[in-house]
C-alpha cells in the first residue's frame, strides 16, 4: 500500500520564478529536477520532497500544505535563521497555546506558521507532532 513510500507535497505557485527564489533562498532547498518550460521544479531531501508547479490556484488554500518537524533543541535557531532571511510569522487562535513573537508554545511542543510568496501556509513544530 501507499504507506509504505516516500510522500511528496505539491505547493502552488502564481510567479514560478518568485516562488523559486523564495525556496531556494530563502528556505534553502536545492534543486533535484525541474522543467520550467512547464513551470515546474522539484526540491528533495532523504526526509521527502517538495513540487512546486504553476498553477491559478495558487495561494487559495486556508491550511497549511507543508510542515517541518525539527528537534527541539534545534527549533529556536531554525525560528532565528527564518526572521534572519525575512519570513515573518502568522499568529491566531490557538487554545492551550502561548504566543511568544510569533512562536505557538504548548507544553513541550513549539509551533510557527509563515506563508511563502502566493500564501501558502507553511509551518516548523518541534516535540511530540
Amino acid at each position: 500500500m501507499l504507506a509504505k513510500h516516500r510522500m511528496a507535497t505539491s505547493i502552488p505557485t502564481a510567479d514560478f520564478d518568485r516562488a523559486r527564489r523564495f525556496y531556494e533562498q530563502t528556505l534553502g532547498f536545492s534543486v533535484e529536477r525541474e522543467s520550467p518550460e512547464m513551470g515546474v521544479v522539484v526540491y528533495s531531501n532523504a526526509n521527502g520532497a517538495i513540487f512546486l508547479y504553476t498553477s491559478e490556484y495558487a495561494g487559495t488554500n486556508k491550511a497549511t500544505v507543508l510542515s517541518f518537524e525539527v528537534p527541539v533543541d534545534a527549533f529556536d535557531e531554525e525560528i532565528r535563521a527564518l526572521r534572519a532571511a525575512g519570513v515573518t510569522f502568522d499568529t491566531f487562535d490557538l487554545p492551550d497555546a502561548t504566543w511568544e513573537d510569533g512562536v505557538a508554545r504548548m507544553g513541550e511542543m513549539s509551533s510557527a506558521w509563515f506563508r511563502d510568496p502566493d500564501g501558502n501556509i507553511l509551518a516548523v513544530g518541534s516535540g511530540d507532532l
